[in-house]
């Protein structure tokens, strides 16, 4: 059974809608729950399904915490065994790949690109240090 995420890193968007598509269609995770506000997202919750989930939301008018959140500016990895299948419908979907798909030395087989807002994902098979 794959463990609930317990840490969620959280991205702003100017169009939220259009990235959970991004998110959900080309890097493959799941809607766990998306809260609409008008045209905007209020809050959205993305699963992985190897474990692990995003947060995210629409830029708004200043709302707390996350008021200095820009668009673009964030970064996350992603643990894959599905790594080559995930580089074919990034390549596919036309996003840029910023490290091409390649094997490391420390043994990941792993890949960089930008999604549609410029927010930089690395998908990779490393776990991290166990």
């Amino acid at each position: 059974m794959t463990p609930e995420p317990n840490v969620w890193p959280a991205f702003r968007y100017d169009d939220a809608p259009g990235a959970i598509r991004f998110l959900v269609d080309v890097l493959g995770f799941t809607e766990a729950l998306v809260v609409p506000e008008g045209d905007l997202v209020a809050h959205a919750e993305l699963r992985w399904p190897e474990g692990g989930a995003v947060m995210l939301g629409s830029v708004r008018p200043p709302d707390g915490v996350h008021d200095t959140m820009k668009p673009g500016s964030a970064a996350a990895y992603v643990v894959s065994d599905r790594v080559d299948e995930i580089h074919a419908r990034v390549k596919d979907a036309g996003a840029e790949i910023t490290a091409d798909l390649a094997n490391t030395e420390y043994g990941s087989r792993q890949f960089s690109l930008r999604d549609p807002e410029g927010n930089s994902w690395t998908i990779g098979t490393y776990r991290g240090a166990l």
